[in-house]
């Protein structure tokens, strides 16, 4: 008896073939195929430069600071704007609206027609504030009677030369970084002209983070105020050179009107 269940367990065993071990990362399918263990299929997309894809900066922000620059402008003293009044903004306007129709939704179209339309517009409204400019300026050296008890008045068009140009050269910033804003939400990462804090200090900043208009408004505005490069890192040639126009134009036009205006009050 016990040699018969002996041979019977040998049976069994024989009978019984050891399965083979898998290779790591890689499994049998239900056909017998060979299947690798990460579906491609469930990758992220990316950009041509392996970064997150993106798929550009809103319109609204851009949008309000030419709005906002044409109403300035209209704002001024007939002698400093350009006249009759209504024709920067219907212009400004206009070059907007075919903007926004040409890449409606977010900026992500690259067509040359509306990269000279956008050149065109920051063009426009930044000699109008340089001539608005120039003609305040000449009449403080010549001492004109425009303003001549009028201090606030003085302090107030300033103010508004002052603040145009900011927003001019923030556009200027925008539009000239890395292509342009439709450029950026292609491959965010290529030729940067500008290196922001948040780029360098990658933890505290989300992953795939692209500068926006709101950074180079900031830019700006820092360097009209500061006199001096401020956290953002001007890398090319033609960034400093602008950074040193804006700080030299803010730099006139504030000790200027500045100090003719205390002079009006003492």
């Amino acid at each position: 008896m016990p040699s018969r269940l002996g041979g019977l367990t040998r049976a069994v065993l024989i009978c019984r073939s050891p399965r083979r071990e898998e290779a790591p990362g890689r499994h049998t399918d239900d056909d017998g195929g060979m299947a690798s263990g990460q579906s491609p299929a469930a990758r992220p997309p990316t950009t041509p430069d392996g970064g997150a894809a993106e798929r550009g900066e809103h319109w609204w922000p851009v949008a309000l600071a030419i709005v906002v620059t044409a109403a300035l402008h209209v704002a001024l003293p007939a002698k400093y704007r350009v006249n009759p009044a209504w024709v920067l903004p219907v212009v400004l306007l206009g070059l907007l609206a075919a903007l926004i129709i040409g890449d409606p939704g977010r900026i992500d179209r690259q067509k040359t027609w509306l990269r000279i339309i956008t050149g065109a517009v920051i063009a426009v409204l930044t000699l109008a504030n340089l001539l608005a400019a120039g003609r305040l300026v000449d009449d403080i050296i010549t001492n004109n009677k425009l303003f001549a008890n009028n201090a606030a008045a003085l302090l107030a068009a300033g103010g508004v030369v002052w603040a145009t140009n900011v927003i001019a050269f923030g556009l200027w910033y925008w539009d000239l970084d890395r292509g342009g804003a439709a450029a950026r939400a292609h491959r965010p990462q290529a030729d940067p002209a500008f290196v922001f804090a948040e780029m360098q200090h990658t933890d505290y900043a989300p992953v795939g983070w692209v500068p926006q208009f709101a950074d180079y408004l900031s830019l700006s505005f820092w360097t009209a105020t500061a006199f001096s490069p401020t956290d953002v890192s001007a890398i090319k040639r033609w960034a400093k050179l602008m950074m040193m126009t804006e700080a030299a134009v803010s730099l006139v036009i504030g000790v200027l009107v500045v100090a003719r205006a205390v002079n009006m009050l003492q």
